[in-house]
This record gives C-alpha cells, structure tokens and sequence, in this order.
C-alpha cells in the first residue's frame, strides 16, 4: 500500500483511514469536494473534485496502488438524483478508473442498511439478501453502488465490500453532534418497546478493517468479490449505547418515548409533508428512521475475522473513554 488514494479522505472514516496509511509510510492521495488543508499539513497530496465528473475521479486514481472508495452521501432524506450522482455514478467512474490505469485493488466502504428489511436482522452474516425495495435514498443506492463493486472483480481489479455499521468516536462530525444537538434542545424523543441490539463501530476499528482488507485483497484471494459486515462485536440495546454516547457528549438522555408505530406513522406523514411542500432539510422523522430505531441489528463477524484477520482492538467501553478525553479537551479553553 505505498500509493493509496481515499476518496473521502477528509470526512470522518476516511481521515481516519488516510492517517492509519501514513502511520504506515505509505504515500496517501485524497480526493474530496472540499478543501481540507490539514491533511496536506500532515503529507497527504489532495485532489478535489466531485466523484460524478470522471476525468477527475481519473486523474485522482491515476498512479495508485490501492483504492479506498470511502466517500459517500449520507443521509435520511433529500432528492434521490444527489444519492445517485454520489453513490452509483461515483462509484462507476471509480471502478472504470482503476481499470483505465491498472490499479489492481479496490476497497469499498459499504452499509450493513442495503440488507436491511425493516425488521429484526440479529446476528445475520453476509448470506442476507438485498430486499426488494427500499424505504430511503441511501440504502437503495449504497446497495446498487456495492453490486457494481463486487461485480467488477476479476483478475485485473480485486474489489471488496466493507459494512461497518454505526461509526462512532472522535471526530464524528456527523451522527454525535446532531444526536446531542437535538437531546440539548429536548427534541430527541426514545423509541419504546423490548430492548433490540444494535452494533456499533468504534472509528479506529473501522479503519483497521480498511487496511486488512487491502492487504488481504489480490486476484482469487478469499475476500475478493465478497461483502463483509464490520462492527466491534459488543450489541447493545439501542437505547442504551445512545444513552452512553449521549453521556459522553455531555448531552442528556431522552426522557420522553413514543411507540414504534407512533413513530412510523409520524415518519410517514413527515415525509408526505415534506414531499408535498418541497421543505428543505431533513425531516425529524421517516420511516427508514423509525424502524432502524426500533429494530435489532447486530452481524456475525466470522468471515471478516477468518477472511481479513479482523478483531476490533478498541472495546465499547474504551472507545467511550477516548470519546469522553478527546471532547472535554475540545470543550476546554484554549
């Protein structure tokens, strides 16, 4: 992996994976939209550029010995066709790159939500299927960008798929903030009912699955042309390891619940409101919400642990820790 290109490298995931490579010695490119100034203060050479133009998804793979394919649009609501440009027509340009410049291996960054049905997925391994639709923009077209991936191996290019579900820990830019943003402003309510599992991944895991599978990936290896979910293999119930993080930030538990079925309904007419009045921004709730809230999802990590030798090396308990440390010296005067 001495030339390895992350797309993405200045988000969460992918700056964690663009300093994981430099702690290796490797030379790291960055391809993003934005403008991120730390990481060429740390060596890494950046790209910009958007991942849907292709003659700049090129020159960003050409001379690479490695692709991490991290960026991504996130998200629970918002016009399908950004979802598309983003996730599939990224993805394609990525794919037909490292096959215009010979780059012979391909790391994708996946989601344990193209499988999910909107029901109970408890302990599952990678012999779940994709379901026949889906309830929000993003899993639908993580899961079409993820079949073009695994499609694409062969022996010029070894792809493989990565699932980390639910990225937590210092730097999240995305899912603590706004979760302890709404808890502060009383607008966070909890889903009640049976306690459902649900795993998490702790950022340094993550990356370290990254990096394992790179070095595991060639033409006919195991992990070639596979999907693999990744998580720290700790499921808690849902409500509580949002009560820990919520607790982490500082931030207070939610007091009041509502009814899964109370919460649906309401993610139904959010979206029906939202549809019909073109309102800009998220909804507080929709249906692809509401379920992944008030259902278990936690994998089995056989394969990623027999295929790339993964073991999550930071537990929940000492991820939390570090979470704690890293915001209350970000809270601390300067």
């Amino acid at each position: 992996m001495t030339r390895a290109l992350v797309t993405g490298g200045g988000g969460f995931l992918g700056g964690a994976i663009v300093r994981a490579l430099l702690a290796e010695g490797g030379a790291v490119r960055s391809f993003s939209r934005g403008d991120y100034p730390e990481l060429r203060r740390l060596g890494v050479e950046t790209s910009r550029g958007d991942g849907s133009d292709a003659e700049a998804v090129s020159r960003a793979v050409q001379g690479m010995d490695v692709v991490f394919h991290v960026a991504a649009k996130a998200g629970i609501w918002g016009p399908y066709e950004e979802y598309r440009r983003a996730n599939v027509d990224a993805t394609r340009n990525v794919i037909e790159a490292c096959r215009r410049h010979g780059v012979p291996r391909l790391v994708f960054t996946g989601s344990p939500s193209v499988v999910g049905r909107g029901e109970d997925l408890a302990g599952v391994d990678e012999s779940a299927p994709y379901p026949p639709s889906y309830k929000a923009h993003y899993p639908a077209t993580k899961a079409e960008a993820e079949r073009l991936v695994l499609a694409a191996n062969g022996p010029p290019l070894a792809t493989v798929s990565l699932r980390p579900h639910l990225i937590w820990g210092p730097g999240d830019n995305h899912i603590l903030p706004r979760m302890a943003e709404r808890a502060r402003a009383g607008r966070l309510l909890a889903i009640s009912g049976p306690p459902k599992l649900v795993d998490t991944t702790y950022i340094d895991n993550a990356a370290d699955a990254h990096l394992l599978a790179a070095r595991r990936l060639g033409p006919g290896t195991p992990c070639a042309g596979k999907a693999y979910f990744i998580s720290n293999g700790e499921p808690l119930p849902i409500w509580e390891i949002i009560g820990r993080l919520l607790d982490a930030a500082g931030a207070p538990r939610p007091t009041r619940s509502i009814s899964p079925r109370v919460a649906y309904a309401v993610g139904s007419a959010f979206e029906a409101v939202w549809t019909l009045l073109r309102l800009d921004g998220e909804p507080r709730m929709t249906r692809f919400l509401a379920e992944e809230l008030s259902t278990a999802h936690w994998f089995d990590l056989t394969a990623a642990r027999r295929d790339l030798g993964y073991a999550p090396t930071v537990s929940v308990e000492d991820g939390l820790r570090r979470l704690r440390e890293a915001l209350s010296k970000e809270a601390a005067p300067a």
